[in-house]
C-alpha cells in the first residue's frame, strides 16, 4: 500500500509539471533548471564505448541501471542516507555531476539534489516508459543514465534531481591546504556478531573513515546472506574497516572492538547463535597479528572476564561485500523514522 501510495504521488508530480516538459527539454532563459553552482565552467569530454565494452567493466548493477536506465530499490543505495562534503561524479566515466552542497533530503528513498555542478554536466531527455512524460537525466561525458528532474524540489531552482546511487561515484573535497598531508588509510576486519550493530558501532569511532559489511573466512566462493545464515559456508559476518592510523591506532581499535562484544562467547552474541557469528580477527599483516595477541594476552591477565576470551586470530582472507540492504543498516532506519 505504501508503494502504491508513493506512485500515485510521483504520478501527480510529473502531470502537474507536464505542462513545463518542452520548456525545460529546450532550455530556454531563465528556467532555474539551468542554473548552476558557483564554479568554472568547463567543456565536457565525450567518453564513446559500446556496450560490451561498457559491461566489461562496469559490475551488472550498475550496467543495468547507467546503460540500460534501470532504477535501483527505494532506500537501497548508499548515498541515499550519506552527508559528507564533496563532489558526486559519474559511476562510469567519474565526470563531475552534483555538489553535496546541492544535496538534500526529500525522503523519496534515493539521493536527491537541487542543481547540477554546472549546466555542461547532464544532459535531459524525454522519457516516456512510465507514468506518463518524465525527464531523463544523463552524464553529458558518456550518456549514462543517472536519474530524473522534477517540479517538485526546493528554493531557489524548484527542482528535483532524483538521482540512484548505483549512478555515482564520490569524492572528498580536495583540501584547500594542497601541503595537507595526504591521508593513507588501513584496513581492519573484524569479526563480533550481528554486522548490523558492529558495523554501526564502529562507524561511529573517531579515525575510523569507512566501513562496510560482509563475509569472511570461509569457502564459498560467492557467499549470500541465506547461505551464510544457514552456517555453512564458514563465512562470519564481519566488518571491513578503513580507518586513518594518524587517529586511530590498529591497537586501540581493537580494544574498541572488545568492548563491544562479549568475546568469551563462543559461535554466538547474545540471541545470535552459530559460526558465522563468532568472534574474529582477520589480520592484514604480521604488525595486525602481533598487535592482536598482544591486546588478547593483556585482557586475559586483567579481571575484566571471567571465562576464557574465544576470539580466534587468522590471517584474512577474502572479503565478500554483503549485500546493499545490509550497508549502514541502522542508521538507514534511524533516518527514516525522523
Amino acid at each position: 500500500m505504501r508503494e502504491k501510495i508513493y506512485a500515485a504521488v510521483l504520478t501527480a508530480v510529473i502531470f502537474i509539471g507536464g505542462s513545463n516538459l518542452l520548456k525545460i527539454m529546450s532550455g530556454e532563459a531563465g528556467d532555474p533548471l539551468y542554473a548552476t553552482n558557483p564554479g568554472e565552467q568547463k567543456m565536457i569530454q565525450k567518453i564513446e564505448k559500446s556496450e560490451s565494452e561498457w559491461r566489461a567493466v562496469l559490475d551488472p548493477k550498475r550496467f543495468h541501471v547507467l546503460r540500460e536506465s534501470g532504477t535501483e530499490p527505494r532506500f537501497s543505495g548508499k548515498y541515499n542516507d550519506f552527508d559528507k562534503d564533496g563532489i558526486y561524479v559519474c559511476g562510469a566515466c567519474e565526470a563531475p555531476l552534483f555538489d553535496s552542497e546541492s544535496k538534500y533530503e526529500h525522503n523519496t528513498g534515493w539521493p536527491s539534489y537541487t542543481v547540477p555542478i554546472n549546466s555542461q554536466a547532464v544532459t535531459f531527455h524525454l522519457d516516456k516508459s512510465i507514468f506518463g512524460e518524465n525527464i531523463e537525466v544523463r552524464c553529458a561525458s558518456c550518456g549514462s543514465h543517472l536519474g530524473h528532474v522534477f517540479n517538485d524540489g526546493p528554493p531557489p531552482t524548484g527542482k528535483h534531481y532524483c538521482i540512484n546511487s548505483l549512478s555515482l561515484d564520490f569524492k572528498s573535497r580536495d583540501p584547500v591546504n594542497r601541503e595537507e598531508k595526504e591521508v593513507i588509510p588501513e584496513t581492519a576486519t573484524l569479526a563480533a556478531g550481528c554486522f548490523w550493530g558492529v558495523e554501526d558501532k564502529l562507524s561511529r569511532i573517531e579515525g575510523v573513515l569507512s566501513t562496510q559489511t560482509g563475509y569472511s573466512g570461509g569457502d564459498e566462493p560467492r557467499p549470500k546472506y541465506r547461505q551464510v545464515c544457514r552456517g555453512n559456508t564458514g563465512h562470519a559476518e564481519a566488518v571491513e574497516v578503513k580507518f586513518d592510523p594518524a587517529v586511530l591506532s590498529y591497537e586501540n581499535l581493537l580494544r574498541i572492538f572488545f568492548q563491544i562484544h562479549d568475546p568469551t562467547q563462543r559461535n554466538r552474541q547474545g540471541p545470535d547463535v552459530g559460526t558465522q557469528y563468532r568472534s574474529v580477527i582477520f589480520t592484514h599483516d604480521e604488525t595486525q597479528r602481533q598487535i592482536a595477541e598482544n591486546v588478547i594476552r593483556e585482557l586475559e591477565r586483567s579481571d575484566h572476564y571471567n571465562r576464557p576470551i574465544t576470539t580466534q586470530i587468522v590471517p584474512a582472507s577474502e572479503f565478500h561485500e554483503a549485500e546493499e540492504y545490509h550497508q549502514d543498516f541502522y542508521e538507514k532506519r534511524r533516518k527514516r523514522l525522523f
